[in-house]
């Protein structure tokens, strides 16, 4: 059996790890987009690393478009095997894919148009729409905690995570030539007490492990010290300042738990007389299939919702659908808090929202979740202070902040934590994926002084043979 990183190797993004067996099987765990990489980013993303005509399977750890991303251009290139995920995995790739597809086509067309005033030729998107579409075709939903026998030698189970909706570990079983390969890959893990999840699950013990480093030198505040804060940054910004609260946030996940937060405030009377406005459309439809899964839930928000049966909706809050209503929220005057994707701030609504109030100092930018180095949110939080928001410049006036406890990434201390479901003698190697290098080296430090031997931090097309 060989294992070869393809991607989120000493990196963020991407995240793509090839399992060859001896029988020859090609199987896929994840196929993520890279991000946030300024021009490189198109071409890193069309240079798969596999021939998809060649692939027998996918399996899809979450929905996240730098785990599922590329589903869409693999099916476009001739790939027709199975994509395998949890059922609230597939539900939300249902929608995550088709949003992606139209980002795709109109990133292409902005810069046709510049290609255009040069003289060069139109390229073509990486994928687009009818390609999200076709692709769901090869989607197997399954529940967590029941083996899915992919074929005679390969057996699958997903095992709860914590990060997003249907995240999981995925225990891949593979036996060949009369040994049995146990590997256990994490994909993204999320932390012990989440406002929405269940806490992750334990997985079963593994020869070889694949684990998530992104946050590997931090750690974050527990849940009730950042919900406190933020309602604290809220009333500073939209009450003292009276202005607006800007927060990027995915479409999945991060705006549902700062929904839940801000609707807890608004149960509890400690909400600010302010409109709280979501405008993203992926979101909305997204938390429509939130309200789908409840096994997905965790104790404590099935309690509210016997008092408050929809826990993602008060009054006060109010979803934004179309263009034009997001363009109306430019004319407010009122402080109010807009919550828009995307989180790093390289693409969608945020942007306009970005650009008509990051200059004016009486309105604060809350970043809520990981920004990769290289976007626009990154810089943002580093102080720059001028960005390019399409093309033009803008001062940074206003407030910076982040909470980064808000992440669905559990911190080096949270999944070390749950890394020890392993018994260490029987790890014959951990690698360490989905992480920027120098992270992932202090989080092997701290690995090693709790007992973790044979850490690897793979490089991109590094291969390892068993």
């Amino acid at each position: 059996m060989k294992l070869k990183f393809l991607g989120a190797a000493r990196e963020v993004t991407g995240s793509k790890h090839l399992i060859i067996t001896k029988q020859g099987k090609r199987i896929l765990l994840d196929c993520g987009m890279f991000q946030g990489k300024g021009l490189d980013t198109d071409a890193m993303n069309r240079r798969t690393g596999i021939d998809p005509q060649e692939l027998d399977h996918i399996i899809l750890t979450h929905a996240h478009i730098d785990h599922s991303g590329l589903i869409p251009y693999m099916y476009k290139l001739g790939f027709r095997g199975s994509v395998i995920c949890t059922s609230a995995t597939r539900d939300l790739c249902s929608i995550m894919l088709i949003d992606s597809g139209h980002i795709q086509e109109n990133d292409t067309r902005t810069f046709n148009k510049k290609r255009a005033k040069q003289g060069k030729p139109p390229v073509e998107p990486i994928y687009d729409k009818e390609d999200a579409i076709a692709c769901m075709e090869l989607f197997i939903g399954i529940p967590y905690d029941r083996n899915f026998r992919i074929d005679e030698n390969i057996t699958l189970r997903f095992t709860n995570s914590g990060h997003l909706l249907g995240s999981g570990v995925a225990n891949i079983q593979i036996r060949e030539n009369n040994r049995v390969f146990n590997i256990a890959y994490t994909g993204d893990i999320g932390r012990p007490v989440n406002r929405i999840l269940a806490p992750p699950k334990p997985f079963p013990q593994a020869d070889l492990l694949i684990a998530e480093s992104t946050y590997g030198d931090r750690l974050h505040l527990d849940t009730g010290e950042s919900d406190k804060e933020l309602l604290n940054i809220l009333n500073r910004t939209c009450v003292e300042k009276k202005g607006k609260l800007i927060i990027p946030s995915f479409s999945i996940g991060r705006t549902q738990e700062i929904v839940y937060s801000l609707n807890n405030f608004s149960n509890q009377g400690r909400l600010p007389r302010i409109n709280i406005y979501v405008d993203s459309p992926l979101a909305i439809n997204a938390t429509d299939i939130f309200r789908l899964h409840p096994e997905c839930f965790n104790k404590s928000l099935l309690e509210v919702m016997d008092r408050d049966p929809d826990p993602f909706g008060f009054n006060k809050l109010f979803y934004i659908k179309s263009a034009e209503d997001s363009k109306k929220l430019n004319d407010l005057k009122q402080p109010c808090v807009i919550i828009s994707a995307s989180g790093m701030m390289e693409a969608g609504r945020i942007k306009h929202h970005l650009a008509n109030n990051i200059s004016d100092p009486a309105n604060t930018i809350l970043v809520v979740g990981y920004c990769a180095p290289s976007t626009l949110g990154a810089r943002i939080l580093r102080g720059e202070k001028e960005v390019s928001i399409h093309g033009n410049i803008y001062p940074v006036n206003a407030e910076v902040r982040q909470l980064e406890s808000f992440s669905g990434h559990g911190d080096y201390r949270e999944m070390m934590h749950y890394l020890q479901c392993q018994n260490k003698s029987q790890l014959r190697m951990t690698f360490l994926v989905h992480g920027v290098y120098e992270v992932q080296l202090k989080y092997k430090a701290y690995l090693e002084t709790a007992g973790f031997e044979n850490i690897m931090i793979p490089s991109t097309k590094e291969e390892f043979e068993f």
